[in-house]
C-alpha cells in the first residue's frame, strides 16, 4: 500500500521545470576562446572581437612578428606602380640621379617614358619608387615647404633639410604610403649629398644608393665599380651602366634612362635611349 505513494510523486516531477531550476541555479559558463594557433587565426579573433574602427588597416591588414600593423594591399586594385630601378651617386663636385622610365598597373605597362626624377628645389632633386601617386604627392608637399622655406629664410635650404621633411612625412604615415625615395643634392655648405628613404620612414645618409625592384639585380656591381671622388664622366659611366643591367634583369624596369647632374652650376638633364644601347645622349 505505501508503494503508490513513491510512483505518484515521480510521475507528478515535471522534468522541464526540474531542468529549468537547475539552470537558475547554475548558470552557464562562457565558453573562452582556444589559443590562436597561428597569425591567421589570431586577425580573425580580432576582428570578430575589437571595435571596427580600431582595425583601420584595410581588409589584408596583418599583425607581423612584432605585433605591428602592416597592410599588405598598400597598392589598390589597377593603382600605377613605379616598380622601378633609380639611384643616386656622390662624385667629385656634386651628385648624379638616374631611374629608368618604365611605370606599370599591375602587368600592364601603363607608361614607357615616365620621369620618375623630380626637382623640389634648384639644386635638390628626388628619385621616386614605389606607388606613382603617393610619390608624387609627397613630393609635392615638400618642394612647397622649400619654397617656403628660401622665402623666409632668404636663403636655399640644403639638402639635408629637404631629407629631413621627406622623413618626416614619410615616417607619420609610414602605415599608408608606399613610398621608397633617394634625395640628392648640392648645397654651398655640405657640396654633394645622398640620402636614402626607404618603406618605413627610415633615414640613410650614404655616398651612394639604390633602390627600385631592378637594385636587387645591381648590389654587386656597384660594388664592385664605385669609387670615391669620381670624375662627372666616371660617375655619369658608373650610373649608365648600373641601370642598364638593372633594366636587362628586371621586369619592372625598363624604357630609356634619364640623369640630372647636379653642381654649383645647376641642374643638367641627361636621356639615353635603348636603341643605341644607352651609348649616346639625346637632347
Amino acid at each position: 500500500m505505501s508503494s503508490a505513494c513513491p510512483q505518484a510523486s515521480l510521475a507528478s516531477i515535471d522534468l522541464d521545470d526540474l531542468a529549468g531550476k537547475q539552470e537558475k541555479q547554475h548558470p552557464p559558463a562562457i565558453p573562452r576562446p582556444r589559443p590562436c594557433r597561428s597569425t591567421r587565426e589570431a586577425i580573425q579573433f580580432e576582428r570578430a572581437n575589437l571595435a571596427p574602427d580600431i582595425m583601420e588597416f584595410g581588409e589584408r591588414g596583418v599583425l607581423n612578428e612584432d605585433g605591428i600593423h602592416v597592410d599588405m594591399d598598400r597598392l589598390k586594385k589597377g593603382e600605377v606602380n613605379l616598380g622601378t630601378s633609380i639611384m643616386a651617386v656622390t662624385f667629385k663636385e656634386g651628385v648624379i640621379l638616374g631611374a629608368d622610365s618604365r611605370t606599370t598597373t599591375g602587368a600592364y605597362i601603363a607608361n614607357r617614358v615616365t620621369d620618375k626624377l623630380t626637382r623640389v628645389h634648384d639644386t635638390i632633386w628626388c628619385c621616386r619608387s614605389g606607388s606613382a601617386a603617393d610619390t608624387q604627392a609627397v613630393a609635392d608637399i615638400v618642394q612647397y615647404q622649400l619654397g617656403l622655406f628660401a622665402m623666409n629664410s632668404g636663403k636655399p635650404p640644403t639638402t639635408q633639410t629637404a631629407a629631413s621633411i621627406f622623413q618626416e612625412m614619410c615616417y607619420a604615415n609610414k602605415d599608408r604610403l608606399s613610398a621608397g625615395l633617394i634625395i640628392a643634392g648640392w648645397d654651398e655648405r655640405f657640396g654633394g649629398q645622398v640620402y636614402s628613404i626607404p618603406l618605413g620612414g627610415s633615414l640613410h645618409k650614404q655616398p651612394y644608393a639604390i633602390g627600385g625592384s631592378g637594385s636587387t639585380y645591381i648590389y654587386g656591381y656597384c660594388d664592385a665599380h664605385w669609387k670615391e671622388g669620381m670624375e662627372e664622366a666616371d660617375a655619369v659611366s658608373f650610373v649608365k651602366g648600373a641601370l642598364r643591367e638593372a633594366i636587362k634583369w628586371d621586369g619592372s624596369s625598363g624604357g630609356v634612362i634619364r640623369m640630372v647632374v647636379l653642381t654649383k652650376k645647376g641642374a643638367d638633364r641627361h636621356l639615353y635611349l635603348p636603341d643605341t644601347d644607352y651609348k649616346q645622349r639625346h637632347e
